[in-house]
């Protein structure tokens, strides 16, 4: 059986309880999956009285939304590491790499997050608003291996076709039928570039006459 934390041995304070209970919501997505989380269960994983999560969350569905922001939020610190560390020509590669593993290391919590938008038909204004999100990221590095900045519809365009094939790749990455391309390639991170490449999503970097 799956050992919960005591308040005795997960302290915690006051001011930190709605982070203290979305950490415990976290955790057991990924050890046990949705089907597990109550409000109930993240208490007792947190180490608080049942009534504590209702301090922060009406009911599980606001807790999962804080849950789905949290990992928005982790996906864009994820992406912007990844373009840091790159070099110029790849850029946009890395940032793709970096959506693509994100989903992988953290699938129950990667499956939340669009589910909460799926319930809203809408993804969350963050990721298109927010001038360090993973979207604006992606559009940004486009602007600047030479995408059109005034051409609004187009670059628009581009970044959603360079997401949705992050997304797809996502979905897809870890079948077994790929194997033996990423035994071939070195690993899974050249597999992962050699696919980005070859859906030919990504703008050519800008040359000056």
């Amino acid at each position: 059986m799956r050992e919960t934390h005591t308040a005795e041995s997960r302290p915690y304070h006051h001011g930190d309880l709605r982070r203290a209970l979305i950490e415990a919501a976290r955790r057991l997505l990924e050890s046990e999956g949705p089907s597990a989380l109550s409000l109930r269960a993240v208490a007792r994983e947190a180490g608080v009285s049942p009534a504590a999560p209702y301090h922060h969350f009406k009911d599980k569905g606001e807790l999962l939304d804080a849950v789905a922001h949290e990992g928005w939020m982790m996906l864009d610190q994820a992406m912007g590491d990844a373009k840091d560390k790159a070099p110029p020509e790849e850029k946009l590669t890395s940032l793709g790499i970096a959506y693509v593993c994100f989903a992988r290391e953290n699938p129950a919590l990667y499956r939340v997050m669009y589910d909460a938008a799926r319930d809203k038909e809408a993804l969350p204004l963050q990721i298109q608003e927010g001038e360090d999100s993973a979207y604006c990221k992606v559009r940004d590095t486009m602007i600047e291996l030479g995408a059109d900045p005034d051409d609004t519809a187009e670059l628009e365009l581009a970044t959603t076709a360079a997401w949705c094939g992050a997304h797809g790749l996502a979905e897809m990455a870890g079948f077994k039928q790929f194997e033996h391309l990423k035994e071939q390639l070195g690993g899974e991170r050249p597999f992962l570039s050699a696919i980005f490449k070859h859906m030919g999503l990504f703008p050519a970097r800008r040359t000056d006459c």
